[in-house]
């Protein structure tokens, strides 16, 4: 049973952190983007979590996703903020936009669940294809270190009024040699009336810093990387990747 079809559950759980996030690309837009980003897309958007907020702060923002009853929750908050609904059903590999884009973002991993190297590459494709020359594409992801202890689990809570859900999520397969981990999670979600687990899998590709840097940005030579940050989402601080980095946020530029 995947989290995905509870959209409200889904919304809690990765959207905690939502201001960070905002403040944060809001920041990387002004510094890295070459011309003032006005129109803003948000591929694998889920609920819209940072849509509806990028709009409150003046941007034209749009969106897509796989999963209907997401979109379906996206565009109603949408329209509930008064803005339009502007999250539309597609797949990651394969979209388009009307107008090109000043900037994109993927915030939270979504990118890793493209499990083969042509839908990595289809993807990058098509939003250096949405981007005007100079615009970016913030890109959140945790790479595989090569050197170092990686992280294989990890537990946080979020409540939002009576609605209280604590997630574990735990590795447990790798092989990097065939490129995948395979994650259980487990949501104990709380209401004021009743108490139930809800639990899921899903497999990630891995990368290890050159995996991506130079294997797959090689193959999309429209991109560069302007800029790298870690998910402390601090402007002021870049972080080198190296062998050991785990967490990092590309901040990619269309030439």
């Amino acid at each position: 049973m995947s989290l995905y079809d509870y959209p409200r559950y889904y919304d809690l759980v990765y959207g905690s952190d939502w201001k960070a996030e905002h403040d944060f690309l809001v920041g990387v837009f002004t510094r890295h983007a070459s011309n003032p980003v006005r129109r803003v897309l948000e591929p694998a958007c889920g609920t819209g979590r940072l849509m509806f907020r990028l709009a409150r702060s003046g941007f034209q923002i749009s969106g897509f996703d796989l999963n209907e009853q997401a979109v379906q929750y996206c565009n109603r908050r949408l329209e509930k903020h008064g803005f339009q609904a502007t999250a539309w059903i597609a797949d990651m590999t394969d979209f388009t936009v009307p107008k090109p884009v000043c900037s994109a973002f993927n915030m939270i991993n979504s990118f890793r669940h493209l499990q083969r190297h042509e839908q990595a590459v289809n993807h990058l494709r098509c939003v250096q294809q949405a981007l005007r020359p100079g615009g970016i594409y913030v890109l959140g992801l945790h790479l595989c270190p090569t050197e170092g202890m990686p992280v294989e689990g990890e537990s946080w809570s979020a409540r939002r009024g009576h609605l209280s859900v604590q997630t574990d999520m735990q590795l447990v397969e790798q092989h990097r040699g065939k490129r995948f981990e395979r994650y259980k999670i487990t949501y104990d979600v709380w209401t004021p009336t009743r108490h139930e687990v809800l639990e899921d899998e899903f497999t990630f590709r891995t990368y290890s810093k050159t995996q991506f840097e130079q294997e797959l940005l090689g193959e999309i030579p429209e991109l560069f990387i302007q800029q790298t940050y870690d998910f402390g989402y601090d402007l002021q601080n870049p972080v080198e990747v190296d062998a050991e980095t785990q967490d990092v946020v590309y901040v990619l530029q269309k030439r």
